[in-house]
């Protein structure tokens, strides 16, 4: 059967490592870390041009009435993150078959340091801070496109949240959301090919046979 994507692209820090637990355990409590991550995932989304990521981290605590200085103690905890559990054996599938790459939101250390976690290799890491620009701008996910030499159309982008449903769809991209969370997308956001709560129907949505022992 013939394949219907060349490549897959990731978002990082919802779509495979569960960074919310990180999150809500600087935050205090689950309560505080939602209002945190949801203040800084909107203010991110109208950031545009890349400003240092624990800045944005520390002006949503600011926001939310949480100690800014608690964004250094999120940037400390990333060597902690975990992949969700089907994440591994998602990512071993994938891995045989079609170049992954992931697309995030945060600086460069961060983002090695958290995509490392998954323990699988990716043909290209694009963070905010090497393309200049937060997603959902072009730009990143356009770098990646280039990084990969596929086309949009010939790429699928799995997104963690929807503000990431603008971002792929203005370049072309179809996407498949794992809404891990249960995240409410704006009224006007693009609809997903796919909305699931796992990550493990992707590979039968791709037409692949789900590896052993994944769940």
């Amino acid at each position: 059967m013939a394949r219907r994507y060349d490549a897959v692209l990731f978002d990082l820090l919802t779509a495979l490592v569960d960074s919310w637990t990180l999150w809500n355990r600087v935050a205090g409590n689950a309560e505080a870390g939602k209002r945190w991550r949801t203040t800084y995932l909107r203010n991110t989304y109208g950031a545009g041009c890349y400003r240092p990521y624990e800045t944005l981290v520390a002006e949503a605590a600011e926001q939310v009435g949480l100690a800014p200085g608690l964004a250094n103690d999120l940037a400390a905890g990333y060597g902690s993150l975990e992949p969700w559990p089907e994440v591994p054996g998602v990512l071993r599938a994938l891995g045989g078959v079609l170049p992954v790459g992931i697309v995030t939101n945060c600086s460069g250390k961060l983002g090695r340091v958290a995509a490392a976690r998954t323990g699988a290799d990716f043909a290209v890491i694009v963070t905010a801070e090497h393309a200049g620009f937060y997603k959902p701008h072009p730009r990143p996910y356009r770098m990646a496109l280039e990084a990969l030499e596929v086309v949009p159309e010939r790429c699928l982008f799995v997104a963690g949240s929807p503000y990431d449903l603008f971002g792929a769809d203005e370049v072309g991209l179809a996407a498949y959301w794992h809404d891990r969370v249960g995240m409410r997308a704006p009224p006007d956001a693009p609809t997903p090919l796919r909305h699931e709560k796992t990550l493990t129907p992707l590979l039968d949505f791709l037409g692949l046979a789900p590896p052993r022992g994944s769940s």
